[in-house]
């Protein structure tokens, strides 16, 4: 069993920052895509940025040039580093991946982290 567990979410006033981290632990596995959705109060979840296990990386346009993701593939752990906040990024935050298990048969399966709530307001 794969399971990604994630942290680093918290209150911080307009204009600040945060890092969250989320890592993979298990056996037998490789990630593939790992990435960041997030989920405000009444909407549904969406996608804030992505990174493939080569280095592509892809935004939402409302985060760009504010919010950074990268990953640690020896760690199995991927972060994003959140600057500039502003009150609408306030939301639920989940770590998703992508990934390959091969202990028995190969599968290919998303799995999701726990969700970590980041509060942005002064």
């Amino acid at each position: 069993q794969v399971q990604l567990v994630e942290s680093g979410g918290g209150l911080v006033q307009p204009g600040g920052s945060l890092r969250l981290s989320c890592t993979a632990s298990g056996s037998s596995f490789s990630i593939n895509v790992m990435g960041w959705y997030r989920q405000a109060p009444g909407t549904q979840r969406t996608l804030v940025a992505t990174m493939s296990s080569g280095g592509s990386t892809n935004y939402v346009d409302s985060v760009k040039g504010r919010f950074t993701i990268s990953r640690d593939n020896a760690k199995n752990t991927v972060y994003l580093q959140m600057n500039s906040l502003k009150p609408e990024d306030t939301a639920v935050y989940y770590c998703n991946a992508g990934i390959v298990t091969y202990d028995v048969s190969y599968r290919y399966l998303d799995i999701w982290g726990q969700g970590t709530l980041v509060t942005v307001s002064a």
